[in-house]
């Protein structure tokens, strides 16, 4: 998929600006606070329904406006034929409600939007997918689910809508016997949750490994295993919450299940990500990344977009080459922000169109 032009209305430092990008490399140039990054915060914000730099009312919107506006249209491969259609979407957002339109529908979901445009970001927080907690982890590979998998998103709001059902029961002190359904369900739609990731980690480890030995062959990246958030080799969810029942009854919350997942990285000869170097942790999550998007066109026939922030400062000349030769030889769209074009475009690689942001507004450059 490529994006034929984005909108954005009170964004940041922006009260309207419209680009119109091309196939291939977008680079997004501007002085440091111009703007750039808010470019990507948006395609972010369509395809994930929050910023990566955090929550919509934590900035995003322009200071004094009510909401923002982003649009964006799109064209995507479709049917076997493998035609090309026309997308539309567009989001209002004020960082408590929002209000979205899809291919001229009205959304009622913020998920149904977010699963129609894939945008896979690279920006300066990514090395907390490695080093960080735990919640980011679980984003990552359920986006990654709920993108390739369709049935993957209605067993997940399964298992969330029974995980909030049993909280608030322990937190009433409920009798056994009510628990006792909730421990059910949520091992219904657990159980298989867990396999899905399973099987989806399995495969992004394959792809993760090759491209992480591309990139940066030092960091010998051999592994990725999930931890899924009981001893499951040892017995099943459903025992696994009664186990734990009076334990979380005096929590007032539910300490064993999906929801408590998580997956870890595994190398040839660095102990653990907690011996990486924040350049590490930042190429190993690249790794993971870029394998995403590899398995997403592997499922789905075609490439995400691809937004890389701040590249020049994230990676050494060297990292920015490799990784710019790989993009390259893919049909992704790329959008890479700088302050000055990256030495590896400037040597080798032409963008496909250069825009400058500055003084609230984006200018095409060629």
């Amino acid at each position: 998929m490529h994006i034929v032009r984005v909108a954005l209305n009170r964004v940041r430092r922006f009260d309207s600006v419209e680009l119109a990008p091309r196939p291939g490399i977008n680079l997004i140039t501007g002085a440091n606070g111009a703007g750039k990054t808010s470019v990507l915060e948006a395609l972010h914000l369509m395809a994930y329904g929050r910023s990566f730099r955090g929550r919509v009312r934590d900035g995003l919107v322009q200071k004094g406006a009510e909401n923002l506006d982003v649009f964006v249209e799109w064209q995507e491969r479709t049917g076997a034929e493998q035609g090309v259609s026309t997308r539309r979407a567009g989001l209002r957002h004020s960082g408590q409600a929002w209000k979205g339109r899809l291919d001229g529908e009205d959304v009622l979901q913020l998920g149904n939007l977010c699963a129609a445009l894939a945008v896979v970001t690279f920006e300066p927080g990514s090395h907390a997918l490695v080093s960080g907690g735990s919640e980011p982890r679980r984003r990552f590979i359920d986006w990654g689910l709920f993108h390739v998998e369709p049935d993957f998103l209605p067993l997940w709001r399964r298992y969330t809508r029974a995980l909030k059902q049993r909280n608030a029961l322990l937190k009433m002190g409920a009798p056994g016997k009510q628990l006792d359904a909730w421990d059910w369900e949520l091992a219904e739609a657990g159980t298989p949750l867990t396999s899905r990731r399973q099987h989806y980690l399995e495969r992004l480890q394959d792809r993760a490994v090759a491209i992480g030995a591309d990139l940066a062959p030092g960091l010998q990246l051999n592994s990725l295993e999930l931890q899924p958030g009981w001893r499951r080799h040892e017995m099943s969810l459903g025992d696994a919450l009664l186990l734990a029942r009076e334990r979380d009854r005096s929590a007032g919350y539910t300490s064993v299940g999906p929801h408590r997942a998580d997956w870890s990285v595994g190398f040839t000869q660095i102990p653990g990500r907690d011996a990486l170097s924040r350049g590490q942790a930042k190429l190993t999550a690249l790794a993971c990344l870029l394998g995403q998007a590899d398995d997403y066109a592997t499922q789905r026939g075609e490439w995400p977009v691809i937004a890389l922030d701040d590249l020049g400062s994230e990676l050494d000349r060297n990292h920015q080459q490799r990784v710019l030769e790989y993009l390259a030889g893919t049909p992704a769209q790329i959008f890479i922000t700088a302050t000055e074009t990256p030495a590896a475009l400037a040597a080798d690689l032409r963008p496909a169109a250069v825009f400058h942001v500055e003084h609230g507004a984006i200018n095409a450059a060629n």
